[in-house]
């Protein structure tokens, strides 16, 4: 028994050893931009005002909670996200049955669903602004040519079906990759004993995709929550359509307000990590890797 102890502390040892360069690269290229983005947010630090430097405190987190404009950044990025995740988990799970069950021209089919994905995302941004402008594209005309892009609702709803149109094949990807998990044996079985089409895509196929139905919400929904790309080409962050990254973006680069730039980027790194945390919490048990009872 002692042995075997010895040697499991032996490979833990190998692992902690084999871990600790990638450890180092990941403190040196992630964990210093963070401490530092913490030490910068706690500092009146304008750029264009060089000499007024000094240690505040919490100021700058008051500032940016107590502002209407990063709360309405904030809903809107929600809106966002929930949304085009939402309806990229149903489209996402019929494209994935599709090309698991697809029997004729399976590598057309697949292809051709992935090239959405495959497109740089401000490039799919500009097609999409381009079809929306009056006078010039075919989306505008078919809409009747209103001017979509320069209010508030249309143009959410606008950024949130060029976010579906782009990642739905990726999150399709994902759950193809869950479906190859599903043994064939057992559904045949379900089928002979009488259960339907549904029964079986909810009692068996999902409970057994839910490792993979994890990763495939968990990376849309950190990617969506940081939305910047689509925003920026599409609206600009007019008529009250920035997100949370778009704010920060503003203050940081474009105002060179160093403290409330980085302030908001600690919030939306805290963000982020909660929404990680939560799903794992949430589909702990099914987390790869984990045993019945959640545990890693």
């Amino acid at each position: 028994m002692s042995a075997l102890s010895a040697g499991r502390k032996a490979e833990r040892r190998l692992g902690l050893l084999l871990c600790l360069p990638a450890i180092l690269v990941m403190a040196a290229v992630a964990g210093w931009p963070i401490v530092y983005s913490v030490w910068l947010s706690l500092r009146r630090y304008d750029l264009k005002f060089p000499d007024r430097t000094e240690f505040v405190g919490l100021d700058n987190y008051v500032t940016v909670l107590s502002s209407p404009y990063w709360w309405n950044a904030l809903w809107i990025t929600v809106v966002i996200t929930v949304v085009s995740v939402a309806v990229e988990l149903v489209l996402g799970m019929a494209l994935a049955l599709v090309m698991h069950r697809t029997l004729v021209g399976r590598g057309i089919v697949r292809t051709s669903t992935l090239i959405p994905y495959g497109i740089v995302t401000v490039v799919a941004a500009f097609s999409w602004r381009y079809a929306w402008t009056p006078g010039t594209g075919y989306l505008a005309e078919l809409a009747g040519g209103d001017p979509v892009l320069t209010e508030k609702v249309p143009a959410i709803l606008t950024v949130i079906l060029a976010e579906i149109w782009k990642t739905t094949p990726f999150m399709a990807l994902l759950l193809m990759a869950g479906l190859a998990l599903v043994p064939e044996d057992l559904l045949k079985a379900a089928a002979v004993d009488g259960a339907s089409a549904w029964q079986r895509f909810t009692r068996i196929i999902v409970p057994v995709m839910k490792p993979a139905i994890l990763v495939a919400l968990l990376f849309r929904t950190l990617d969506a929550f940081r939305i910047f790309d689509n925003l920026f080409v599409l609206t600009a962050g007019s008529q009250g359509t920035s997100s949370v990254s778009m704010v920060t973006y503003n203050n940081l680069i474009k105002g060179l307000n160093l403290g409330i730039g980085s302030t908001m980027s600690v919030l939306i790194f805290l963000a982020v990590a909660l929404i990680a945390f939560v799903f794992i919490k949430l589909f702990g048990t099914s987390a790869p890797g984990s045993d019945s009872e959640g545990r890693r």
